[in-house]
């Protein structure tokens, strides 16, 4: 017995009009991206301090879940955005076709393949910057001198030795490449996680990479935002099935309609 296969429905693309890569909403957009990382920053610092167990394999696995975790609500998150850009170009093609004008901040908020991208790049901007600057700065780190025990510290006084004590005594000001250091670490918190704290030149290596590190979020973002495309079109398709179902049953029950009218009634 052979079973055909039904053939894949073809997909229905409607035309819209394209707009620009900035609009009246980047800004307020920026912003809310911005809140979003925020929110993801002190999700993972919290989630990634609870995942720095010993076991590598553990540690990798799950970090690297929650670093995709991270990417994956900002792609969903921008899918809609960009759905909603196709759907307003959309609008204004069929107005265009019908021969009626719109403004051009109208024309400028609809779909453009970069408009996710940059968005997303404004909201980054701030970590980006401190990333910058601290993959030019950073330097390997190394342990401190420790704290000097508290019976030892008669002997500071003691001129033959007491030289040799004074690193114990001296503690380092928190300098800007130090407070860089903080904001970036806590941006990245899954890779340093990954990595271990105890790494140093892993950790140098992530900070060196740092600025790559932040943007990818901004990359998921405005891919998630070229999907757009593809969601509208899922959307039509998915009309356009129904509509040829509801043709074809109403087609149907004509048929059957037709064929109880020709059949003779029996006679008693």
């Amino acid at each position: 017995m052979t079973t055909t296969k039904k053939k894949p429905a073809a997909p229905v693309v409607k035309p819209f009009v394209t707009g620009s890569p900035t609009d009246e909403r980047t800004i307020p957009g920026a912003l809310g991206v911005f809140g979003i990382l925020v929110m993801t920053v002190v999700m993972t610092f919290l989630v990634c301090s609870m995942l720095n167990m010993k076991n590598p394999v553990l540690r990798i696995g799950l970090n690297g879940l929650v670093e995709l975790l991270i990417l994956f609500i900002l792609y969903s998150s921008a899918v809609g955005r960009g759905s909603e850009a196709v759907a307003r170009g959309e609008i204004l093609w069929q107005k265009q076709e019908k021969g009626g004008t719109f403004a051009a901040s109208e024309k400028a908020m609809c779909f453009h393949p970069l408009k996710g991208y940059v968005t997303a790049a404004l909201a980054s901007l701030p970590i980006l910057i401190c990333a910058l600057l601290l993959a030019v700065t950073a330097h390997r780190q190394t342990a401190g001198a420790g704290v000097l025990p508290g019976w030892m510290s008669n002997y500071q006084q003691r001129s033959d030795i007491g030289g040799a004590l004074v690193a114990y005594t001296q503690t380092g000001s928190l300098g800007l490449e130090d407070i860089l250091r903080m904001i970036v670490r806590v941006a990245v918190m899954p890779f340093v996680s990954l990595v271990g704290a105890e790494n140093r030149d892993g950790m140098l290596l992530v900070e060196r990479l740092s600025p790559l590190l932040v943007l990818l979020p901004a990359a998921a973002y405005g891919t998630g935002y070229l999907q757009g495309r593809k969601e509208r079109t899922k959307i039509h398709t998915g009309i356009a099935q129904s509509n040829q179902k509801r043709i074809r049953r109403e087609k149907k029950a004509r048929k059957a309609r037709a064929a109880r009218s020709r059949t003779p009634e029996q006679l008693n």
